[in-house]
């Protein structure tokens, strides 16, 4: 018996239980699949699949990527068989409640109050497209503004609702430069504050911008795609509260269960404090929404069709990891521990250096090189990305970001700047495995540097 084999049990149950329904409505007329057809089609398919990195495995510490929840998989493979739709209630009647429920306990996480609107979409990109339309028309007349380091989708999707932009420059701490705030006072509507920067994971001060906001009559959306769920553990002795208790007086909140909820992919979520945004939602559509008086999720979304299954794993993996400390928080404070080691490791170190301490679970270094130099930490780290990935024997896979020489050298001005430039190791250890495995992770990346230098 494997890992798997009682979720693959439940699943067999789940499905005849769904078979006996479709029972109670008749047989069914839809064609049935050539088994002979199926099987050949299925050997190179499975071959196919070879191609993907062990994303499941904690020698994967490379890109945001990990398996969901076997609880999120077998609800979402059983709700998949009838395939409901959540835009209007006739389409998911229970999938819609499912989602209504999900998104309340969000909501209380984030918290807002019981009249907080929100809704799931097909991910982060398109949550944050909802809540920057929202403050396009609620300031048609201003920019939306977002740090030097937030996401890049927040300038592209300004672009595509033809809104103006406006890049906040960083200190050399990193954070974002009040002066430019006042500055730009009369122009901003709305600033974005990312709490969880998807390259370093760097947490912007939200308290700090927040009272400076309310000063400057500004509104906050907060960008928390990825470090959303790290409110479960704020205040315990893993994670600071200072970033976390203001996030009640943000206007907007995007949360991703598709990464620290341990959702399969396509799984955002969309927040807003102040329920009345709902006024910009209000259309016609002339054959939906007939079924009940109650809100059809359609009728709050910017996406029309949208998977009912997510949101019944979603559902059902929060009734298997309750949003509490001793719940999901549990996975948070691994990941959490997991950064932390590392880091202590890689401070200890003759052969690698810390970038900056981790906020969160990822965690960037460098190759401490003979020369000391940018360029040649560039061409170190590149090489170490690449014999990580190609030993079969013991791979290490771990990915790299580049980062301008100017901010690097505000972190490390001991280092000779010889290019504009440099580009270091960068570690994401956000499955719980990682915990356990920090050491041998840590020793994998001592011996590649010792076999390069």
């Amino acid at each position: 018996m494997n890992r798997y084999t009682p979720y693959l049990q439940l699943l067999k149950k789940g499905i005849e239980e769904l078979d006996t329904w479709r029972e109670l409505w008749g047989s069914s007329e839809a064609p049935v699949p050539d088994p002979d057809r199926m099987f050949s089609a299925l050997e190179p398919f499975l071959e196919r699949l070879k191609g993907n990195y062990p994303f499941h495995h904690p020698a994967y510490a490379g890109q945001m990527l990990k398996p969901p929840h076997p609880a999120a998989w077998l609800a979402y493979t059983l709700a998949m068989t009838i395939n409901p739709n959540n835009h209007a209630l006739d389409g998911g009647p229970p999938t819609s409640e499912m989602e209504k429920e999900a998104v309340g306990m969000l909501c209380n996480m984030a918290g807002f109050g019981k009249g907080a609107l929100g809704h799931l979409t097909s991910g982060g990109t398109v949550a944050n497209l909802e809540a920057l339309w929202i403050a396009r028309e609620l300031h048609p007349d201003k920019s939306i503004a977002s740090s030097a380091s937030a996401h890049y989708t927040h300038e592209r999707m300004c672009r595509v609702l033809k809104a103006r932009h406006i890049t906040i420059p960083e200190l050399a701490d990193g954070k974002p430069d009040p002066d430019s705030l006042y500055r730009y006072r009369n122009e901003i509507g709305t600033l974005v504050v990312t709490l969880g920067t998807t390259g370093l994971g760097k947490v912007e001060p939200l308290e700090h911008l927040l009272n400076l906001c309310r000063e400057l009559k500004i509104r906050v959306h907060v960008d928390a795609a990825y470090g959303g769920f790290y409110k479960l553990i704020a205040g315990t002795d893993w994670l600071h509260e200072k970033h976390w208790s203001s996030l009640p007086e943000a206007d907007s909140i995007v949360i991703d269960p598709h990464k620290h909820g341990l959702q399969p992919y396509g799984c955002g979520c969309v927040l807003f404090r102040d329920p009345s945004v709902t006024r910009f939602y209000r259309h016609d559509s002339p054959y939906t929404y007939f079924s009940s008086e109650d809100l059809h999720l359609g009728e709050i979304s910017l996406e029309c069709s949208r998977s009912g299954a997510a949101a019944a794993a979603l559902w059902f993996t929060f009734q298997m990891l309750p949003l509490t400390v001793d719940g999901l928080g549990s996975v948070l404070i691994s990941c959490r521990k997991a950064a932390l080691n590392l880091a202590g490791l890689l401070n200890k170190s003759r052969r690698f250096r810390l970038y900056m301490e981790p906020q969160l679970d990822i965690v960037c270094y460098f190759p401490v090189t003979d020369r000391l130099s940018t360029g040649e930490i560039t061409a170190v780290s590149k090489q170490i990305f690449r014999r990580g990935v190609e030993d079969r024997e013991k791979p290490l896979f771990v990915s790299l970001i580049t980062i301008s020489a100017d901010e690097f050298s505000t972190r490390h001005p001991d280092i000779h700047t010889d290019t504009e430039e440099v580009t270091i190791l960068r570690s994401v250890l956000m499955k719980p495995e990682h915990e356990s495995c920090t050491g041998e992770l840590f020793n994998r990346l001592e011996n590649l540097a010792l076999e390069i230098q």
